[in-house]
């Protein structure tokens, strides 16, 4: 591989942190509440506009991309008809912070903040100080969780300002450690049938005068990594999601406003765009752990050994990935404007993020998350491009 070959991560795309991000979207909604000054911690700011509301409403669908949304449109007429004018004011899309992946990009929203500052830099990443992998969404191993994310959510806060808040969520994410450091603040309402939680989160908007309510489904993510965002089974479920997002468009209590989002979108990649970690010795050397994903690595080098590291996986890989050192990943801004120290360590020694069809899987470190068909965590439109599509009242 020639030098020019290699693609230059300080032209990788960076989300729109600041103004139109995943991140953005609470701080947004609390800016319309029109809150007093008052001592304690502050709602981050943002430069996005919405329309004020006194009730809203929050559903993440996860796994929805917008470039998934529009192209299979017509299995989802209530949705499209919100992207092609409806009822919908302001923005239609938003950007997933980086890594476009759930535990990443649900933190990002409860707590306004990019991954740099929240903590939650991948799917796994490194524990400082320690040779283990966190695994950020069942929270192994254990870490004692405002420890490891001790920022407030913006539920949280707006909760102590007066605003009744509440999540209407499966009851198996009651006691997670993720709900308790991205989403938590106010009430929980679990509800396990899905019909029964769009009630629910519309009977709580109506609760107060002034309400902020979010409500999840992950049904059409699980189908999307087993069988791929162009099957039927992932059309079977985005046909469910657009019954339920008007089911509950049409139980909005007066004065409300819906917003439908995401947390990332999916590509499916080919068996012959995968490279096989566990099987490539030239990508193995001098590594003592692999983190993040498939399409989002991060690369933990052994002491001494993260020049030879970045050298070998930009030989490999360079001309498909943006391969860049940690210094230059936190330079370029993929994790927003500002890294804590804290943060740092978590973050690979080398970052890998897949610019086409490419995927690096470890059949054997990583057996069950190496056949999924689809797959997110870059960079990418396809994966960085959520929905946002306001219903109002």
């Amino acid at each position: 591989m020639q030098p020019s070959a290699l693609l230059d991560p300080h032209e990788a795309p960076v989300p729109d942190y600041g103004t139109r991000s995943l991140c953005d979207l609470l701080p947004a909604i609390a800016a319309g509440f029109a809150l007093p000054p008052k001592r304690g911690p502050v709602v981050p700011s943002t430069e996005l506009s919405l329309v004020p509301a006194d009730r809203v409403c929050v559903f993440l669908v996860d796994g929805l991309g917008l470039a998934q949304l529009r192209t299979h449109a017509a299995y989802a007429p209530f949705l499209a008809s919100l992207l092609d004018g409806g009822q919908a004011d302001g923005p239609q899309a938003l950007t997933a912070g980086f890594p476009s992946t759930t535990a990443t990009s649900l933190a990002s929203f409860g707590t306004g903040l990019p991954a740099g500052r929240h903590g939650l830099a991948g799917y796994t990443v490194a524990v400082p100080g320690r040779n283990v992998l966190m695994n950020q969404l069942r929270w192994e191993p254990w870490t004692e969780p405002t420890r490891w994310q001790p920022h407030p959510t913006v539920f949280g806060m707006l909760q102590a300002r007066g605003i009744h808040t509440a999540q209407v969520l499966p009851s198996r994410f009651a006691a997670t450690a993720l709900t308790r450091v991205a989403v938590s603040g106010g009430r929980f309402v679990a509800v396990d049938d899905v019909d029964g939680r769009m009630d629910r989160a519309a009977a709580e908007m109506a609760a107060a005068d002034r309400s902020l309510v979010y409500t999840y489904l992950s049904d059409l993510d699980a189908a999307g990594h087993q069988d791929g965002v162009d099957s039927e089974t992932w059309r079977d479920q985005l046909i469910r999601v657009d019954r339920l997002a008007q089911r509950l468009a049409n139980r909005l209590p007066p004065r409300s406003a819906l917003y439908i989002t995401s947390d990332h979108g999916m590509v499916d990649i080919a068996p012959r765009d995968r490279i096989d970690y566990d099987h490539e010795r030239a990508l193995r050397d001098g590594v003592a752990l692999l983190g993040g994903e498939a399409r989002a690595r991060h690369v933990y080098a052994l002491p001494g050994a993260a020049a030879d590291v970045h050298a070998a996986w930009s030989e490999a890989l360079g001309d498909r990935m943006w391969v860049a050192t940690r210094d230059e990943a936190v330079a370029a801004g993929w994790f927003g404007p500002q890294v804590e120290d804290r943060v740092r360590g978590r973050i690979g020694d080398v970052v890998a993020v897949a610019h086409g069809d490419v995927a690096v899987i470890a059949t054997e470190t990583e057996p069950g998350a190496s056949t999924m068909i689809g797959l997110h965590g870059a960079l990418t439109d396809a994966e960085l491009a959520v929905p946002l599509l306001p219903v109002r009242r």
